[in-house]
């Protein structure tokens, strides 16, 4: 039979709940049709699909139209199955099939139209994940259909596919429990992660009669292994440790580039064999006596450690220096009182401007004699990158302690002037004179008994320190003498102010503080200072006097900032910390300059009703409101987002707000009280 013959016409009339084949460019939307949300893309594009490679499997229902007079037009409005009519008007949209296909089609008249599409949408039952899952699984497996043909057969991209059949390999025990509404979709893609059935149940049956979190499925199952955001995998890299043989397991649920690393000690022994191999390098390219590498800088080291000081410039570079100075006062002769230079003069000019300032930039450089003594240490910062440490001395290798002036390491008990003769004031000998009255009473050089060399001393500080006080200049680099002698000198002088200036170490009490950027600039300043003071300890006290008062503060606030430590610590007393809330008060700090709260550094390590009472402090009610339902480490990541600029602190980190006698103003120190007459001499 051919298609013409098959054709209706409004002549023709077919009786009700007949199947028929009618053209496809004769069908029509229905208004009785009681799905008015439009079909998405998705779900045509999925039609679409399967009907290409399937045909269609069930029959349109349809209904004749009918004109005023009640005779049938030809026409038919489709009550149910307008997702596939519309899907085939696509395919014919594109010529993939002609308009006039032969649609299969069941006449239904009588029946209510609205009911029939009703009933279509409402009363039928989805297929479970579970089976789904399955099913897809069972298409790879049994017919040999790769992710590409089932997602061209079914209508869905290939990588949604992949993740179904991922998700039908999960443990069979796992499938049931989904089916048994015993797991959610979201917890069973979460036990993806980790391809192996036994220890999916393992974990699943860990964690019966709780309820866990999609994040907590994948800690247990990954348990061992190193995330991809580690600092460790972030060093080599996929490519270096699968290379190395080494497994990633991935979830296709995840970000591109997520999974896991699954040999941590594999992991761990590239990371240390790159360092050292860096750090090798290193030693060979610069001379070191001595190189080593681990994965965190070991600050209980005890070393020493010598910093780069600036290098004159050599003949040929002050030659060059020399050259370029004369070649641009040359090139600006002819110029000399115009008001504007020619293009070509001004650019040239600019490059001999830019090379001399290059020539006289200071140039840092380790002394030889440092460097064949010295060390280079190589760690890993937290962002995945190489951290390298020049310049460390262990002690085998410190200098001797250089030789002190005797005016600095007499003993005040043997004073020249009270310093017995050759043989006097010893201990009683062979062939000593024997000790009596009469010649006690003879000696005029003899030591001072230890009862009245303190009185005497006692009396001598106590006027030091009085003299001292009268000049505050003086004392100021007294002062900074001993603050730079305990900051920046492992062989140390003694000095006669009873001050220490101790720098706790604070980079293992917070977990990536090395890489902060208020680390790396006072890093970078102690470097600087450390370069301008001489080697020699016993040279510091000349130094410091050349410097001018402006340069000695800020050496003496950089010595006694090093020495402020406020940690918090349920062992440590909280006094330290509550006076830090002066001193912040009084320098106006804003931690905000300084910390900024993230998912990793404050969100993940508190509850979640903190993280809302943080955003709704830095947002508003609104927008805490939004993260209500969402699990925590999701909770987390928006936290960030939203927090992001707001300038918003943890209680901890506030500075508390001036007082109003000192808010507009720097604090003052009270006016000197006149100085009382002292009698001659002290009894």
């Amino acid at each position: 039979m051919s298609k013409s013959a098959l054709k209706l016409t409004s002549a023709a009339v077919v009786p009700s709940g007949v199947q028929t084949l009618i053209p496809l460019d004769r069908l029509l939307k229905s208004p009785d049709n009681a799905r008015k949300t439009p079909h998405s893309a998705a779900a045509l594009a999925a039609l679409r699909a399967s009907i290409a490679a399937k045909g269609l499997l069930q029959n349109l229902i349809v209904k004749p139209e009918v004109n005023e007079a009640g005779a049938e037009t030809g026409f038919y409005y489709v009550t149910a199955g307008e997702g596939r009519r519309l899907a085939q008007i696509a395919r014919a949209k594109d010529a993939e099939i002609p308009r006039d296909t032969l649609i299969p089609c069941v006449i239904r008249d009588s029946d209510d139209a609205h009911e029939v599409s009703l009933d279509e949408n409402v009363t039928r039952e989805a297929m479970t994940p579970a089976d789904q899952y399955e099913s897809f699984r069972a298409l790879n497996i049994e017919r040999g259909m790769d992710a590409a043909d089932i997602a061209a057969r079914f209508g869905v991209s290939e990588h949604v596919v992949k993740q179904r059949l991922r998700l039908g390999a999960v443990s069979p025990v796992l499938l049931q429990a989904l089916r048994d509404e015993k797991l959610t979709l979201t917890q069973l893609m979460a036990y993806t992660v980790n391809a192996d059935h036994a220890r999916q149940e393992a974990v699943f049956d860990r964690l019966k009669g709780s309820y866990a979190d999609p994040y907590h499925i994948r800690r247990l199952l990954t348990e061992g292994q190193v995330p991809a955001q580690d600092r460790r995998a972030r060093f080599i890299g996929a490519g270096a440790y699968e290379a190395a043989g080494g497994v990633i397991a991935r979830d296709l649920f995840t970000e591109e580039g997520g999974g896991y690393f699954t040999d941590a000690g594999l992991l761990d022994q590239l990371v240390l064999d790159r360092l050292t191999a860096l750090a090798t390098e290193t030693q060979t390219a610069e001379g070191w006596k001595w190189a080593a590498a681990a994965l965190d800088y070991p600050y209980a080291h005890g070393w020493g450690r010598v910093y780069p000081q600036t290098v004159p410039l050599s003949p040929e570079v002050a030659e060059q220096l020399q050259a370029k100075q004369k070649a641009l006062k040359d090139l600006l002769a002819p110029f000399e009182g115009a008001d504007e230079l020619p293009d070509e003069i001004d650019q040239a000019a600019g490059v001999l401007e830019a090379e001399i300032a290059a020539l006289e930039t200071p140039q840092d450089a380790y002394d030889p004699s440092d460097i064949a003594r010295g060390g280079v240490f190589v760690t890993l910062l937290s962002d995945g990158g190489a951290a390298i440490h020049r310049g460390l001395v262990r002690p085998e290798d410190e200098l001797p302690e250089p030789d002190t002036p005797a005016d600095e390491t007499e003993d005040l008990s043997h004073h020249p002037e009270d310093a017995p003769e050759d043989g006097e004031g010893e201990g009683e000998g062979e062939g000593a004179a024997p000790h009596t009255e009469d010649t006690e009473d003879a000696c005029e050089t003899g030591p001072l008994s230890d009862l009245l060399l303190r009185d005497l001393t006692t009396h001598w500080t106590l006027a030091l320190r009085y003299t001292l006080a009268e000049q505050p200049e003086l004392a100021a680099r007294f002062l900074v003498h001993k603050l730079a002698l305990d900051t920046f000198y492992r062989q140390r002088s003694v000095t006669c102010l009873d001050i220490t200036a101790r720098s706790v170490s604070i980079e293992s009490f917070a977990e990536g503080l090395d890489d902060t950027p208020t680390a790396a600039a006072l890093a970078t300043r102690h470097a600087a200072w450390a370069a301008g003071l001489p080697d020699n300890p016993a040279e510091l006290w000349a130094h410091l006097l050349t410097l001018s008062p402006e340069t000695l503060g800020s050496l003496m606030a950089h010595c006694t900032a090093l020495t402020v430590f406020a940690v918090r610590q349920a062992y440590m007393p909280a006094a330290p910390y509550v006076a830090s809330l002066r001193m912040a008060r009084d320098l106006r700090l804003n931690m905000a300059d300084h910390w900024t709260p993230t998912a990793r550094s404050y969100f993940s390590r508190v509850t979640k009703g903190q993280i809302l009472a943080a955003v709704r402090e830095a947002v508003g009610d609104e927008a805490a409101n939004r993260l209500h339902k969402l699990k925590k480490p999701e909770m987390a990541e928006a936290a960030e987002q939203l927090v992001q600029g707001t300038g918003w602190l943890p209680t901890c980190l506030r500075t508390p707000g001036a007082p109003e006698d000192a808010a507009q103003g720097p604090l003052a120190l009270p006016p000197l009280e006149a100085t009382p007459d002292l009698p001659d001499a002290a009894e």
